[in-house]
């Protein structure tokens, strides 16, 4: 397996086109950087609308105090001729101004003109040291001072922090950045709602790591109103307002708590706008009755059918004036909101009391079930209109967009549901667990791919070349960005919560003041990578050298290769697409053997046995029934085996482990709470990576025995079993005294527990595993059988070193003309048996074509037909490529070595997106 490399993002940084970027080293030996000044003035003139706009303002003041806080003098001044002499002046600037043009020519520098761009550019003007901290509006300011007071914050000497080499000049990669923090539990929540200390610290965390978003999502406790025993926030409205007119209320909440709810709600979204971000606001629900709910801790009283839609309009209004810091509203518009799909009628009332609530505010809705009538009634208000569909379901895949859906999300013709989902259960069942059809060319809205927390929910992750490959995935045929949920999203959920610590330790000396400073790295490594995925890697590094010194750049290896090993599981191995379904961190045991009782996998192919279960990209991952077919004959395919991805995980366990193993950190760092957390996640994620590897091959195995009756095969897959058990074992003995006994992120046994309870359920089915065997005779093994088996338990060759050796080459057109034939050519460097394309729109509801390319020696030519190319829609492709001396096909582009590129080509329609790329 590919080595991670510490110095990958360092090459992209100083690699990167576009706008004249240079690397700005912080302690580089230069006379600039050895004249040491005997303070700083910090320059900014009012009159400048981008340096005296209030977020600018206060990203000056975060410099002055992390200046002041390590005994640097600052002197504040508006003209860099009133800096005192001898000191460094920073001058704060929009790019127009005239102080920022004097810099930017003298040191020969440019700054983009796109929004939130930023530069840092050192200087000299009339014998003074300068640096120019600017932004091409006040947030990119704001970047640059919180860039520079990050510096001064971690380095070892503040003015080598502050020393240049050469000019930094920085763009965004992604339109949105966005951070969800979700309000599922009265009992754990209502703490981090009302701490008015917490807020600004965490906001103040987020925008130095260049979010520029915060969502707080109200309503999201509950998909439906059944079961209901935690009810706060659910419908929102009552608990934040109450509205003239109408008589709504929930009898167990004093006007007081009401009261203080909206006030605290007005302070966090003007906290968040001080700081240059927007704040959205998530309302989820709009049910408000809860069904078969005998003990609920909440009630609305005063809403009939006839009063909901307006009430929840005049409800939505006044909240916006209430809070005139928010700047967007996200609606969950699909059946789980508590109203039937397809009431168009009830949503133009609620979206009206948007569009009359005084300002522009933009409109984002969840599409799960969307379709032409919710859209035009989203139209119609003439707001800013934002679709948010889930990357990879409610999971975490990898550093791409799925080249498909499950079968069970496609759509079936002819279907119709009714109910509440009878859209995202019938007609547009698509549009669940993806992008689904919502990437046409001629769309008016935009498109913010949602990161759920079905994968990983509980242990840290950070892992900067993956970052980076999301982040460039979140452009995808001109989306606009990502929002990712948080760490902890539904901790507590559905009356789950807990109270103590929410990051759910035992052991009271690994517990941080406030939840989300355990993984402030992680949110470190998203938010720089996302703005720019070739950023500095000293954004990040900083961080952890401060923390754990010379251990540093070995603990940065072991955690991002721990941090990989959980979302290939999900690409490759689905039994759930739900997050209440599925939570492999804490995974519960799916049966090879029992398809009776499959457990909470319902939504997974039949027999819902753990070797049938799909991937969550069936396109480019096999299953391992079907893979074990092919091993005993079957016509092969090209898709990635789980024996590839079981050696893939192995590989990122065993690095990880080796990493952590050679950090040398320093005993009295080893001993404390931050190097303590970092150890025992990485070990826990690196067990995992043994457990999946061994119940993956074990699984392949089992369905070897199962097409032969073959008692070598059978007892090969036990050993794998009882292999990954004991690895389960160890990471749950590591973790026993330090995480809560209960770690609940709902009510169900999937979504609580730890990973000890996990263990009875894995005996059960080993022993019936091995039942199973104490059946089958001895016997000698067939030729072909001994040699699956073999496979099944080697190392495959790397997809990488088989490409290679094709020397496969092709250049993607730069973009297609509708109702043309798109002609496609690829080179190999021998002749191969056959060469296939595989292509389709950018529209998950459509399957992919396959057509045979024609050979004229190496080169290997089809085109995709003018009658397909008339589409509103791009298109994306791939090569399957069988040498005549190589047993099965091999993908082309495939994955890289690092498993973060996009394995297919993407061409759009002629000027709407430029270069293909895969």
């Amino acid at each position: 397996m590919h080595r991670y490399k510490r110095d990958w993002s360092r090459r992209r940084f100083l690699q990167s086109s576009g706008s004249a970027v240079a690397l700005g080293l912080a302690g580089a030996a230069t006379p600039w950087a050895r004249a040491q000044a005997r303070g700083v003035s910090l320059a900014a003139d009012p009159a400048d609308p981008v340096a005296g706009a209030a977020p600018s303002l206060w990203a000056a003041g975060e410099l002055e105090r992390s200046l002041a806080s390590r005994g640097i003098a600052v002197s504040r001044c508006e003209r860099l001729a009133q800096a005192k002499a001898g000191d460094l002046c920073i001058v704060a600037a929009g790019v127009d101004s005239a102080a920022s043009r004097r810099i930017l020519k003298s040191a020969k520098a440019t700054v983009a003109t796109a929004p939130e761009a930023l530069g840092l550019i050192p200087g000299e003007i009339e014998d003074r040291r300068v640096l120019l901290a600017c932004g091409s509006d006040v947030r990119g300011l704001v970047y640059a001072l919180l860039e520079l007071a990050d510096r001064v914050q971690h380095g070892s000497s503040v003015m080598e922090a502050l020393a240049f080499q050469a000019p930094v000049t920085e763009l965004p990669a992604n339109e949105v950045r966005s951070l969800t923090r979700l309000f599922t539990s009265d009992v754990e929540d209502k703490p981090w709602y009302n701490d008015r200390e917490m807020w600004p610290a965490y906001l103040t965390m987020l925008a130095a790591q260049r979010f520029n978003r915060f969502n707080l999502a109200l309503g999201i406790g509950y998909d439906f109103l059944r079961q209901v025993t935690d009810a706060y926030f659910l419908f929102a409205y009552p608990f934040l307002v109450s509205v003239p007119g109408y008589n709504v209320r929930v009898p167990q909440l004093p006007d007081a708590e009401r009261e203080s709810n909206l006030e605290m709600l007005r302070f966090i979204s003007e906290q968040t706008v001080a700081r240059g971000m927007r704040f959205q606001l998530g309302i989820w629900m709009h049910g408000y009755q809860w069904i078969d709910s005998p003990n609920p801790n909440y009630t609305i009283e005063g809403l009939s059918a006839e009063t909901h839609a307006p009430y929840c309009r005049d409800a939505v209004r006044m909240l916006l004036k209430e809070c005139p810091a928010i700047s967007g509203i996200t609606f969950r518009v699909h059946g789980e909101s508590g109203v039937p799909e397809g009431s168009y009628g009830f949503w133009g009332k609620v979206f009206d009391g948007v569009a009359t609530c005084g300002r522009k505010v933009d409109l984002d809705m969840h599409p799960k079930g969307m379709d032409q009538g919710m859209i035009d009634t989203a139209l119609a208000t003439h707001e800013q209109i934002t679709q948010s569909p889930k990357f990879w379901a409610e999971h975490m895949g990898m550093a791409y967009h799925q080249a498909d859906i499950r079968e069970i999300e496609q759509p079936k013709p002819g279907h119709q549901a009714s109910g509440l989902m009878k859209l995202s259960g019938g007609s547009r069942s698509f549009l669940r667990y993806g992008y689904g059809d919502l990437l046409r060319e001629d769309r008016s809205w935009q498109v913010v791919h949602r990161i759920w927390p079905g994968t990983q929910r509980l242990l840290l992750w950070g892992d900067p070349v993956s970052a980076a490959g999301y982040s460039r995935a979140f452009s995808f045929c001109g989306s606009n960005g990502v929002e990712i949920m948080e760490p902890l999203s539904f901790k507590g959920r559905r009356g789950s919560g807990i109270a103590g610590d929410r990051c759910a330790y035992a052991d009271a000396s690994l517990r941080t003041r406030w939840d989300w400073q355990k993984y402030e790295y992680g949110h470190r490594v998203w938010g720089r990578l996302l703005y720019n995925p070739a950023a500095d890697p000293d954004a990040w590094r900083r961080l952890m050298r401060s923390q754990f010194a010379g251990g540093a750049d070995d603990l940065e290896e072991a955690l991002a290769n721990a941090s990989r090993i959980l979302p290939i599981v999900t690409t490759a191995h689905a039994p759930s697409a739900g997050n209440n379904t599925y939570w492999p961190e804490i995974y519960l045991n799916q049966s090879l053997v029992d398809a009776d009782h499959p457990g909470p996998y319902t939504d997974t192919p039949a027999p819902k046995v753990f070797g049938n279960v799909s991937p969550l990209d069936p396109q480019l991952f096999s299953r391992m029934n079907d893979f074990a077919g092919e091993l005993l004959g079957d016509a092969p395919g090209g898709k990635y085996s789980p024996i590839e991805v079981a050696q893939w995980i192995e590989d990122y366990s065993a690095a990880a482990t080796r990493h952590l193993a050679a950090a040398r950190v320093p005993a009295g760092i080893r001993r404390g709470p931050e190097y303590r957390r970092l150890e025992i996640d990485i070990s826990i994620q690196a067990g995992l990576g043994v457990f999946f590897a061994a119940k993956f091959r074990s699984g392949v195995l089992y369905g070897i025995h199962e097409r032969t009756g073959d008692r070598a095969a059978l007892e090969a897959s036990l050993q794998q079993y009882q292999k990954a058990r004991a690895a389960w074992a160890a990471l749950a003995g590591r973790a026993k005294g330090v995480y809560m006994s209960d770690i609940t992120v709902g009510e169900l046994p999937q979504l609580r527990g730890h990973w000890l309870d996990r263990l009875p359920a894995m005996d059960r089915d080993i022993a019936a595993v091995s039942e199973k065997l104490s059946a089958v005779p001895p016997g000698a093994s067939q030729p072909q059988v001994k040699l699956a088996v073999a496979k099944a338990l080697g190392r495959p060759a790397p997809r990488t070193a088989v490409g290679a050796a094709l020397g496969a080459g092709h250049d993607a057109p730069a973009e297609f003309h509708p109702g043309e034939p798109l002609a496609l050519q690829l080179a190999l460097r021998t002749q191969a048996k056959s060469v296939c394309l595989y292509y389709r729109h950018v529209n998950q509801a459509e399957r992919y074509k396959r057509t045979e390319m024609q050979a004229q020696e190496h080169l290997y030519q089809a085109a995709i037909p003018a009658d397909y190319t008339a589409s509103e829609y791009p298109l994306e492709y791939y090569f399957e490529i069988q040498e005549a001396d190589l047993p099965t096909p091999t993908l082309y582009p495939g994955f890289s070595a690092e498993l973060t590129n996009q394995p297919y080509f993407v061409v759009r329609q002629a000027g709407k997106g430029g270069k293909a790329r895969s």
